[in-house]
């Protein structure tokens, strides 16, 4: 039965945590999660020789390119520590060290380690896996299947149907809000929130950008992140999350979410409304006709090109963040004409419908055949989808580095027009400014002193050769000069050091270059291995291994107490209100919704633990309402009060940065915490329905 049976259990020993470093891991533990809430960086100051002699010594092994005399490193600067002179070096070079979701619990699992309060078996379990939480599988599952699925986004699948939908939406600005609430809504139930975040924040980026009447794209974008993680609750391998609950109790995979698809779909029902009329009731927010800039004739007709190549649209990627109609035309264009990989959107939808099929039924067949990691089946189909992105990329690998050449040629002619724009500016200004000073000079030669007698008067500004400003301002390396003559040999004379340099064959320079080889070449399986959420593992693995120190040292049988407590209060309806309450407030402050999930779980295991022993059964209806609550919470916390409140939103802050949308930490609680409201109470109270029609006063086999 799902769940499973409790033969193993130990008893549980609430003495543990009187130990010093049982209260220091529970210390440690704390201080983690409030750094990966608010991070941060530490200076380290690095006495000069020793950093001189290190990059020296890399350079003598090729690893990095010769320093010159002149680097901006090597010069003093402002705040420097022992810079008292100018033109100075300082004593000291600052690193700074960052403490963010990655390296703070690393450091600290490494911290328990060192003082003993945690031993190789806590590291064992908390990568191996215990209580049927094995992190290596989900975390194999999971980047195996965001493959498939970041490689059926990078095809430009996902934009091109979202286009369809603006179409279908036209210019009705409430009807296009819906058809694109229920798209992400459909959409992530497929292929999780991870692509749908991915594309379809850029998308909504360009167009609240190209209408003349959205103010601000407020409502568009984040009913896009509460949808995407309101429906990533519907299949398990929607959210690592997911994985972690249905793992913890042996929940198959068709019956997490025959549980879950009603309070699901019935919340983003619901929600629907109240986010149109109540929270974005605002005509800057959505208007009732929306109006697009028009584009020209010519751009519609453009072949798209592949944006995962370096440079594909060439000058246009750096001019469509100008203001003004020339940087909307070019976001238009983004929307009005996107690129499709059809072949390659095909296949991959094929092998994704087909590996949640074996999936589901791998995983269904488990109790007649025995457990079987089902990262079996996502593995190879991972590998599949890679190698047909690397086929497809080596096929057209001749058309896809011309245009990678022409952009960069394109890019690189604009800058320089830029730098010869920007220099001519400069002197024409420092001219006007040498030509006013030397004519308020020659209004008066002599100036009067108090007793009368006149004084000669010096300049202001000494006048000097036109042809000697022109050579001060050619001096700068990092601008060109636009003059000829002489002044192309001092300017081949400065550039021929640089290429000396840039010839030097170095591993840093072998590895820029392969990068861009492989952009150019496999421009599909390039972009979608730098999507990846690879920060997840070494976060996931750190966290696992934390939340099993405190299972060691007696924490969490303190904290299933402690819940335990309040569910013989307040019966089963308590339970889901407080494990609502719960689970979207952890997710805050302890580690994303990733390490919330994993210590909910074993919170709730050890609460099983307790009326194991306790000879006091749990009814089926109370226990499920509760893990079915906890995964409500664990996927609608991620819009919540905080962007680490999940991996997802913090991807959704810095896809919105890049396209200019700052949003604040202030903002983002604000506006999310009417829309966090309603979407827990719909959910609960539809769950509350679901449990005691579905659910009995049967005791759970423990």
């Amino acid at each position: 039965m799902a769940g499973g049976l409790l033969t193993d259990a130990e008893p549980p020993n609430y003495d543990l945590i009187k130990s010093w470093r049982s209260i220091v891991t529970l210390v440690v533990f704390v201080l983690a999660n409030i750094v990966v809430l608010f991070p941060f960086h530490i200076p380290i100051p690095v006495p000069r020789w020793v950093y001189s002699t290190s990059l020296d010594c890399l350079s003598a092994l090729r690893i990095i390119p010769p320093r010159e005399p002149d680097e901006p490193e090597n010069r003093a600067r402002p705040g420097d520590h022992g810079s008292h002179i100018s033109g100075k070096a300082p004593a000291y070079v600052i690193f700074n060290f960052p403490m963010n979701i990655v390296t703070a619990p690393l450091i600290a699992d490494l911290f328990l380690l060192a003082i003993q309060a945690i031993n190789g078996r806590e590291v064992k379990e908390g990568t191996l896996g215990a209580d049927h939480i094995s992190p290596l599988d989900i975390m194999l599952f999971f980047i195996s299947l965001a493959y498939i699925a970041i490689s059926i986004d990078a095809s430009g699948v996902i934009r091109f149907l979202a286009f369809k939908v603006l179409q279908w939406g036209g210019e009705v600005g409430h009807r296009l809000f819906f058809y694109l609430y229920a798209f992400w809504f459909a959409l992530t139930s497929c292929v999780g929130n991870d692509p749908v975040i991915l594309s379809g924040t850029a998308f909504l980026a360009y167009m609240t950008r190209v209408s003349s009447n959205i103010v601000h794209p407020r409502a568009w974008i984040y009913s896009q992140f509460a949808v995407a993680n309101i429906a990533s609750a519907i299949l398990v391998s929607s959210n690592p999350t997911n994985l972690v609950l249905a793992g913890a109790f042996q929940i198959k995979f068709i019956e997490y979410t025959a549980n879950m698809i009603v309070p699901v779909i019935v919340t983003g029902i619901v929600l629907f409304p109240f986010l149109l009329y109540i929270v974005f009731n605002n005509e800057s927010l959505i208007p009732h006709s929306i109006k697009m800039h028009e584009l020209p004739e010519e751009a519609r007709t453009r072949k798209p090109v592949n944006p995962n190549i370096p440079h594909a649209r060439g000058t246009a990627e750096e001019q469509e963040d100008a203001p003004g109609e020339q940087g909307k035309l070019l976001s238009l264009e983004e929307i009005v004409n996107p690129f499709l990989d059809r072949k390659g959107a095909m296949f991959g939808a094929i092998l994704m419908a087909a590996t949640l099929i074996a999936v589901l039924a791998l995983n269904a067949a488990t109790s007649s055949t025995g457990s079987q990691p089902v990262y079996y089946i996502t593995l190879p189909a991972a590998v599949i989808m890679f190698l047909w992105d690397l086929a497809f990329g080596w096929i057209h690998r001749h058309e896809t580095r011309e245009i990678a050449r022409k952009g960069r040629e394109e890019v690189e002619q604009l800058r320089l027009e830029r730098a010869m724009q920007e220099e001519k500016e400069t002197r024409e200004n420092a001219a006007h400014e040498q030509r006013s000073a030397s004519s308020d000079g020659s209004l008066s030669t002599q100036t009067v002193q108090a007793d009368g007698r006149a004084t000669p008067r010096k300049p202001a500004l000494q006048k000097t050769n036109p042809d000697d400003e022109i050579t001060a301002a050619s001096t700068n390396p990092e601008k060109p000069s636009l003059n000829g003559g002489h002044h192309e040999k001092n300017a081949e004379t400065k550039t021929s050091q640089p290429q000396q340099r840039r010839e030097r064959t170095t591993l840093t320079s072998l590895a820029k270059n392969a990068y861009r080889w492989s952009q150019e070449t496999f421009p599909t399986a390039t972009a979608v291995m730098s999507h990846l959420p690879f920060a997840l593992v070494p976060f996931a693995f750190s966290m696992f291994v934390l939340v099993q120190a405190l299972v060691t040292k007696g924490w969490v049988q303190i904290f299933a107490l402690g819940w335990d407590a309040w569910v013989r209060k307040t019966g089963t309806i308590g339970a889901i209100g407080g494990m609502g309450f719960l689970s979207v407030i952890l997710c805050n402050f302890s580690g994303t919704n990733i390490g919330t999930t994993i210590l909910l779980s074993r919170v709730i295991q050890a609460w099983r633990v307790i009326h194991h022993f306790d000879h006091t059964p749990i009814t089926e209806r109370t226990f499920w309402a509760t893990v079915y609550t906890m995964a409500l919470g664990v996927n609608y916390g991620a819009f919540s009060t905080a962007f680490s409140a999940s991996l997802a939103g913090l991807l959704w802050r810095d896809i919105l940065s890049k396209k200019h949308i700052h949003v604040r930490r202030l903002d983002f609680a604000r506006v999310n915490l009417p829309i966090i409201a309603i979407a827990m109470t719909v959910g609960c109270c539809v769950l509350i329905g679901e449990v005691w029609i579905m659910r009995g006063e049967t005791p759970m086999d423990l």
